[in-house]
């Protein structure tokens, strides 16, 4: 018998087109559990894998999620932006509170919205924002271990905000960046830093075109030698202008960094506002988004 490799009609009058829709939502985590936000081998607990699987549950097919920006181990985040597909029908409350279902106590997603399929949370990201916690006090808090950096000696935060103004900017960082860094590009554009403080609590607010491996926590090592006195306010530029880590101060603990923030300059597209978080900081008289 002969095959026709012509389908039937009726194959065409039945056959449904499969679309695939783009979403962008906002996870907050408590870095200390996981290493790192990026898929690693097996065995190895990530923020990514662990929201794959729980949208994975939702959809019931296989969902790859993309972040944009990659944290360390025990980097936190209060407002990461990721992105993923599916066709799978679901109304944006059931992929939310199916999803959060799904997760372990230390993920949360905050919100999904449908996108265009050109956005892309990593490659579309113009700008990244983290902030650097710093819990100032003699004595170390047990409820914040973990999620500041408990600095005991007294910082002069007059001397550190003086310091970070020579970091804004385009610069090259190849001083503040890890010697692991696989960047072939260490210029970057630091659109501002800010140092604030509100009692016990110092808060380094940072946004650039996109950072370096450790880069943050490498500004935030210069910054706290500088505040405590160990070094002039001087020195952080020169230690720009050296180009050599080496030359650098050591690198502060991750405990006190969270991503809060990615921006996007693409016609059309509205992200839910939101506070930058984290969200035990969210009456901080500073925390609302900057463009």
């Amino acid at each position: 018998m002969r095959l026709s490799a012509k389908l039937p009609e009726s194959f065409w009058q039945n056959w449904v087109e499969v679309i695939l829709q783009r979403y962008a939502f906002a996870v907050e985590f408590d870095g200390r559990a996981y290493k790192g936000w990026q898929t690693q081998q097996a065995g190895v607990i990530s923020v990514q894998e662990t929201l794959e699987q729980a949208f994975s549950r939702v959809a019931n097919h296989r969902v790859a999620v993309h972040g944009a920006g990659r944290t360390d181990a025990g980097v936190h985040a209060s407002g990461m932006i990721a992105h993923f597909d599916s066709d799978a029908p679901r109304a944006i409350r059931n992929w939310l509170m199916g999803v959060n279902s799904c997760l372990p106590e230390s993920i949360s997603v905050r919100w999904i919205v449908p996108v265009d399929e050109n956005f892309h949370a990593r490659f579309k990201a113009t700008s990244r924002r983290y902030n650097y916690i710093i819990y100032n006090h003699p004595h170390r808090s047990s409820l914040l271990a973990g999620r500041a950096t408990w600095h005991y000696q007294p910082l002069n935060v007059d001397l550190m905000a003086a310091a970070a103004a020579s970091l804004v900017g385009v610069h090259d960082f190849n001083a503040y960046r890890s010697v692991a860094c696989q960047s072939n590009r260490p210029v970057r554009d630091v659109h501002f830093l800010h140092v604030e403080q509100q009692g016990p609590l110092i808060r380094l607010d940072i946004q650039a075109d996109g950072f370096l491996h450790h880069m943050v926590r490498n500004i935030a090592g210069v910054l706290l030698a500088i505040g405590e006195g160990k070094a002039p306010v001087s020195w952080a530029s020169e230690v720009l202008a050296g180009r050599d880590r080496t030359l650098g101060g050591v690198t502060a603990p991750p405990d006190g960094l969270y991503f809060v923030h990615a921006g996007y300059d693409l016609p059309g597209l509205t992200l839910p506002a939101d506070t930058l978080g984290p969200s035990w900081l969210a009456a901080w008289p500073l925390n609302k988004v900057s463009s």
